[in-house]
């Protein structure tokens, strides 16, 4: 990734960030020579324009980049290090909150470079003065170790790697991990066992702790479907295509937690995730299959593609018996959240109005936005079933994220206070600081409103 400099360096080029009203006075103050050149070259002040000053040795003397004087985009400053060559630089006039622009440019220089070389921009950023520099690289690295797994495909990325994640997270922060599977796991988390029981890659529940026990008590749940098939409502072949991803809600929890104990933040944390492959084989589970979950309600299974919920009920179950003081599950849950919100607009569903407008502002802040979606308790009869407590799926064609965050809700009652995030966990096009591939969506905002109620 691209470096960031906690301290000056004698000698950093200057990038002066200009507006358009703003160009003709940076214009009238710049040397003769970069200022025919940035005429000659065509600058203009728009968003996203770059021009690279000569001095009168022909070296690189300055750079001018064109922005939005509102701030519109506080990551506009990672489209430069790709656009500008190698060496050390420093922000000049910058709207916005340096923080961001400084966490863009390090969050742009992110490449997957596990099955083909990708040289990462060789830019360096001199760390706006404020900025907290070793805060910005623990965030950048748990972004960069998230998006990892979520861009690694399923056949190196099962199950057992996923808990091999988690275990090495625990011992950089001296958390404890232990794992159920097999018997243990068919036995106290019969949900999770059954969708997971037909691929010979054994699913598993992770469960992972720390902090100090008399703490705040928080935790996180992240889905961990490594590939989803669909199961017997077997998937068409283009809807598989990114199902490699349906573990983005584990690598979101990985990531969260990853910041909040790098902060030290003062909290008992836990981290569930529940993993598996939704696969098809002979001992695959069936639609209109009756499973009986931890929690000891019933559910009749309508549809086996539905399958991210079931997992995140037993999970759920388990967190919701030690009453702690905040839940937040992630998911890439429904295609229903997506058709209503697009693929970069997580849906956020609570019943805490306080903190729901808490997470919303903060998203904003951050620059890692959700957008509220009701828990509309009437379609919960959608949900109804004649066999059994309930069905994992709605019985009509509307509401499906509502529906599903309402499927999740049946089985959490003592935690204080609950939220589902429903998210997309994919970047289907670069972006300045988030390039096309995984992304842990959420992650930086739920490690922000941590920090905010439980810094240390």
């Amino acid at each position: 990734m691209t470096t960031l400099l906690p301290a000056a360096e004698d000698g950093a080029i200057p990038i002066r960030c200009v507006d358009a009203a703003g160009w003709p006075a940076v214009a009238a103050e710049l040397p003769p020579l970069a200022a025919a050149f940035a005429r000659a070259a065509g600058f203009e002040a728009k968003p996203g324009r770059v021009a690279l000053l000569p001095g009168p040795d022909g070296a690189l003397a300055g750079v001018l980049f064109g922005v939005d004087a509102a701030g519109t985009d506080p990551f506009a400053v990672g489209r430069l290090p790709e656009a500008l060559p190698e060496g050390t630089y420093r922000l000049e006039g910058l709207p916005g909150d340096p923080a961001l622009a400084a966490l863009a440019w390090r969050l742009s220089g992110y490449r997957f470079g596990r099955y083909r070389e990708r040289p990462a921009p060789k830019a360096r950023l001199v760390v706006p003065a404020g900025v907290d520099a070793a805060e910005i690289d623990r965030i950048a690295d748990a972004v960069a170790s998230g998006r990892d797994l979520v861009n690694t495909p399923a056949n190196d990325l099962g199950p057992a790697e996923i808990e091999a994640a988690a275990r090495a997270l625990a011992a950089r922060f001296g958390a404890a991990c232990t794992v159920i599977a097999g018997e243990a796991l068919e036995q106290g988390f019969p949900l999770i066992a059954a969708v997971g029981r037909a691929s010979p890659r054994a699913p598993r529940l992770i469960d992972l702790t720390w902090g100090d026990p008399g703490a705040p008590r928080v935790t996180l749940v992240g889905k961990g479907v490594v590939f989803d098939t669909g199961g017997l409502d077997l998937k068409p072949a283009a809807a598989m295509l990114l199902m490699k991803k349906d573990m983005a809600g584990a690598a979101v929890a990985l990531a969260a937690a990853e910041m909040a104990m790098g902060a030290g933040l003062n909290i008992r944390l836990r981290v569930l995730i529940p993993t598996v492959e939704n696969a098809v084989a002979g001992e695959a589970f069936r639609p209109g299959d009756v499973l009986r979950s931890r929690r000891g309600l019933t559910v009749e299974i309508g549809n086996t593609d539905a399958e991210g919920r079931l997992i995140l009920a037993d999970a759920l179950s388990l967190a919701d018996e030690e009453a702690p003081d905040l839940v937040i599950d992630f998911a890439t849950l429904t295609g229903a959240a997506r058709v209503a919100l697009g693929p970069d607009l997580p849906a956020l569903f609570t019943e805490d109005d306080g903190l729901a407008a808490q997470l919303t502002a903060t998203g904003l802040a951050v620059h890692d936005p959700v957008w509220r979606m009701p828990l509309w308790a009437p379609y919960g009869s959608l949900l109804d079933s004649k066999v059994a407590d309930l069905n994992n799926v709605s019985s009509g064609p509307f509401a499906g994220a509502v529906t599903a965050a309402l499927f999740l809700r049946r089985f959490v009652s003592a935690a204080a206070a609950h939220v589902h995030l429903d998210l997309y966990g994919w970047n289907p096009a670069t972006k300045p600081g988030r390039p096309e591939g995984g992304e842990v969506q959420t992650a930086r905002l739920v490690y922000a409103l941590l920090k905010a109620r439980y810094a240390a």
